[in-house]
């Protein structure tokens, strides 16, 4: 199968340096085992339960207890609390990350095998999952909800607004004298609004008659279409030059001719994080983030270069925005006629390697979706 995306030079060991210092074999395998027994249980792991539950008493807790201060000298273990338990820190979660991505050729044939057998089934599931869908609007509808579905996270995806999208509706509400909240809506589902600073004052009558007007003629039209035609209709239609006169002014502001495609953003899975075991304050800051979907469009802008066309795993996001402590994302550009964005937002306690799996698969498959190299089946 053709790709364009790629892992991300991100996980590419030689290109980063995460630790401070090389840690050795052991403690790689140490904080591995920690790493996984935290996405497991949420919960701080000791030197004592580990030797039991990872290492079947192979390893002493004492060596354990030595090499768990190492790592957390190296910045990749931290305690929560006075207890003796340790969880990983974000440099050891992308630690994992890289490993993940890169051990899989080193390891041997039967867990090459399980790997192998593990992705073949979930691409096999996300094929079935968008069998009959089509349009890029269904598909990016159903991207967030399949991703939503395979992490536990939230699924997002994100495309430019085509231009042959279709008007489905058009409202005018009066706020003040020569000031009007525009609100179109298209049959993609996108939804723009604007507020419009008019040159003379117009009653609500007037703007309910040009409302009226454009969503009788022009309902299911391509929006880049509409403005040519009702000045081509002005001579044509002499008896309606008025209506034709404030809906021509008011469809111009309302969609000027040089306006920037926005961008429709799709959520799915927020109850996902709902049950995290943050403090009330901080899941109420995330929250409102996801309700902003225009924070979600810069946060996956901010952080997606679609030049590289590849997966990419963030874990300080609140960096960009305070409302994500804590949370990781997973992004991939993909191609939904033009440039979009695939992801799972959720907690550092994920599966990784099934979501990062799933990410890239998913924006692999809308590319050979977009460019006609595969069509949509029946379900």
């Amino acid at each position: 199968m053709g790709s364009r995306v790629r892992q991300r030079s991100l996980d590419d060991p030689r290109k980063i340096n995460l630790v401070a210092r090389p840690i050795t074999t052991r403690q790689r395998e140490i904080l591995t085992a920690i790493i996984e027994s935290y996405i497991s249980t949420g919960e701080p792991i000791s030197s004592g339960t580990l030797a039991q539950s990872a290492f079947a008493n192979a390893m002493s807790s004492a060596t354990i207890r030595n090499e768990m201060a190492e790592l957390a000298d190296a910045g990749l273990l931290e305690q929560p609390h006075t207890s003796a338990g340790r969880i990983p820190s974000a440099e050891a979660f992308r630690l994992y990350v890289t490993q993940l991505t890169s051990a899989p050729a080193a390891l041997p044939n039967p867990s090459r095998t399980d790997i192998q057998n593990h992705r073949e089934a979930l691409h096999a599931k996300i094929d079935t999952s968008f069998a009959g869908i089509a349009g890029a609007s269904a598909l990016l509808e159903r991207t967030s909800h399949v991703l939503a579905a395979l992490s536990s996270g939230v699924g997002l995806a994100i495309g430019a607004a085509a231009s042959t999208d279709l008007l489905e509706h058009i409202h005018f509400s009066r706020l003040t004298q020569r000031r009007v909240l525009a609100v179109v809506v298209t049959r993609s589902g996108m939804v723009r609004d604007r507020v419009l600073a008019l040159d003379h004052d117009l009653s609500s009558v007037q703007l309910e008659t040009a409302a009226n007007f454009l969503n009788q003629h022009f309902r299911g039209w391509n929006i880049d279409r509409v403005r040519n035609e009702l000045a081509r209709r002005v001579d044509h239609e002499r008896t309606v030059y008025q209506q034709l006169s404030d809906a021509i002014d008011l469809w111009t502001r309302t969609i000027p001719a040089d306006a920037v495609p926005q961008q429709s953003v799709y959520i799915d899975g927020v109850v996902n994080l709902i049950g995290l075991p943050a403090d009330r304050d901080r899941l109420r800051a995330m929250l409102s983030a996801l309700e902003e979907k225009q924070r979600l469009i810069e946060l996956l802008n901010a952080y997606i270069d679609t030049s590289e066309q590849s997966v990419r795993v963030i874990f300080d996001l609140e960096q960009q925005d305070p409302g994500m402590a804590g949370l990781v994302l997973i992004a991939a550009p993909a191609q939904v006629s033009g440039d979009s964005a695939v992801a799972i937002l959720g907690p550092k306690r994920m599966n990784y390697e099934s979501a990062i799996n799933a990410v890239g698969y998913i924006a692999q498959l809308l590319h050979r979706i977009d460019t006609g190299e595969v069509a949509p089946t029946s379900p």
